[in-house]
């Protein structure tokens, strides 16, 4: 999967940019702050529908400006090239395919991208959302059905904790929320623990090389409640509890996945270092799984190479990806040492993009 047009317009620093990008390799470098990031920010949106930065989307909008837009061509094996977009006037977001609006959930299944930046060790390091996120993420483009099925369990939970915060205490009343969220649950944690033995396959190889020190990887799910128990009996259960609290407290949107290695059973145990290279290496092995299910690698975006990996780790994650052969972009104050003789380069500054020669 490769982008060869960018178009960006009204995102942060970048007033207008209009790019054209290698199959491989692209390199964006520039001083901190000259818009390198935001670049990255723009493809990332196209796979996801939100940024990888924190923060409100009403940041994401240049100053002094109502809207944005981001337009991109898109080729993938064995498919004509396909026009994509997304743009937001005001709070109203649209996202297109071949010149025809489209739900953003179609665009994010066009549209393949996994990123490390900065932010990503909190894929190891924070709570539980990112790492719903990331796992759902890989399910939503394995199972095709999840989607619905998770908006049908959105739905109910949504219900459900209404019915809480007005302190109803009827049962009839949530049975059929609660019921709802059990019929749901189950498929969604299932399709989620397979996801994630597969996963498992493909991590550990690229933990051997980043952090061999740390042996053995093991990944574990927790489904979000009690193992051994139906989440409908749980709910009932729980209702006074959760009706106290003012929310549903158990359930599949409280799942989460661990990270353990041999030497380094708990994520307390791993050094900020250790985080970054666990980081990539998911990263890297959720790539490898859309490839093996979709037939082509996604687009990967590193966001500041060299100051998040030192040397030897930059070279050998580039040569991994160089084996693998996606389309690449990546950030810098300057291009690293391994990718300056076949990348493609391009000078960022002041929100301005031109091709370096």
């Amino acid at each position: 999967m490769r982008l060869s047009q960018l178009r960006v317009q009204g995102l942060r620093c970048l007033a207008e940019v209009s790019l054209e990008l290698g199959p491989d390799v692209n390199v964006f470098v520039g001083a901190n702050g000259a818009g390198k990031t935001s670049l990255l920010e723009a493809v990332f949106l196209l796979s996801h529908g939100r940024s990888f930065r924190a923060g409100a989307r009403d940041a994401l909008l240049q100053r002094g400006t109502g809207a944005l837009s981001i337009y991109a061509e898109l080729t993938s094996a064995d498919s004509p090239a396909l026009r994509v977009g997304l743009g937001r006037e005001g709070s109203r977001w649209l996202a297109r395919l071949d010149g025809q609006t489209v739900p953003i959930s179609q665009l994010v299944s066009a549209c393949a991208v996994v990123s490390f930046d900065p932010g990503s060790h909190a894929l190891i390091a924070a709570g539980a959302e990112e790492r719903r996120r990331f796992l759902d993420w890989g399910v939503f483009h394995v199972k095709h059905d999840f989607l619905n099925l998770w908006r049908r369990y959105q739905r109910a939970l949504k219900q459900r904790n209404s019915l809480l915060r007005a302190g109803e205490s009827a049962a009839n009343l949530y049975a059929p929320w609660e019921q709802e969220l059990e019929t749901t649950a189950e498929p969604i944690g299932t399709w989620r623990e397979r996801y994630l033995d597969e996963l498992r396959v493909l991590m550990a190889g690229y933990a051997a090389q980043l952090v061999p020190e740390l042996g053995a990887v093991d990944l574990r799910y927790r489904q979000g409640w009690s193992d051994g128990l139906a989440l409908g009996e749980v709910l009932a259960a729980q209702r006074g509890r959760d009706m106290a609290r003012g929310h549903t407290t158990q359930g599949a949107h409280r799942a989460d996945w661990t990270i353990g290695y041999e030497h380094a059973p708990l994520r307390e145990h791993l050094s900020r270092g250790q985080e970054k290279l666990t980081a990539v290496a998911c990263l890297l092995a959720q790539a490898e799984l859309y490839a093996k299910h979709a037939g082509e690698w996604p687009i990967v975006c590193i966001d500041d190479l060299a100051s998040e990996l030192d040397a030897n780790h930059q070279a050998a994650l580039i040569d991994q990806l160089r084996a693998a052969r996606p389309q690449v972009l990546v950030t810098g104050t300057d291009c690293p040492a391994a990718l300056r003789t076949d990348a493609r380069l391009f000078h960022v500054e002041q929100g301005r993009v031109s091709p370096l020669l």
